[in-house]
């Protein structure tokens, strides 16, 4: 499954382990279709598919790619191997699972060996519109305008919070 924003070559990319992901991983492609970053989704088992996982991430560069987000559960490897074949940030978004609630997902994305990194966010759905936020963030370093859109979007959350603070206390009285 393959999905743009717009007609322009995709930027991040959103790979899952397994198609049972997308209902978490939708809250990313959600958050880049906000703004307007054009991005790509895949399903790719690093265990399964493991030329195609390869291959990805050896050609994400030349494709246009900038930044990669890799969801997975249980041993969540997949994130480690698209980052072993590229220099792209990669951003792990670990799974819930029935075993062990996504602990094993999170421990197996942290705990990469020295000299491949994986940033690795926070299990389910909070992770997922971390990462693309993150990818944004990544993004934003050479794009103003798109650095311009999260600073907005930053000061829109505190806003929000802040008449959440103001509501309350008028409750109060």
């Amino acid at each position: 499954m393959t999905q743009q924003s717009n007609q322009t070559t995709p930027l991040v990319a959103i790979v899952m382990g397994s198609s049972s992901d997308y209902d978490v991983m939708k809250g990313a492609a959600s958050t880049l279709k906000e703004f307007g970053i054009p991005h790509e989704v895949r399903v790719i088992s690093a265990h399964r598919t493991p030329d195609v996982a390869h291959e990805f991430s050896r050609t994400a560069k030349q494709r246009g790619l900038k930044v990669i987000l890799a969801a997975a559960g249980k041993s969540a490897h997949l994130a480690g191997v698209l980052a072993a074949s590229t220099i792209l940030p990669v951003i792990g978004v670990p799974m819930k699972t029935s075993d062990l609630g996504g602990l094993d997902s999170l421990l197996s994305m942290v705990q990469m060996p020295a000299g491949i990194p994986v940033g690795t966010v926070a299990i389910g759905e909070a992770g997922s519109k971390n990462a693309a936020l993150l990818a944004v963030a990544i993004l934003g370093l050479s794009d103003p305008s798109l650095a311009e859109k999260l600073e907005q979007y930053r000061t829109r959350m505190a806003d929000d919070v802040r008449k959440a603070d103001a509501n309350i206390q008028n409750e109060q009285v």
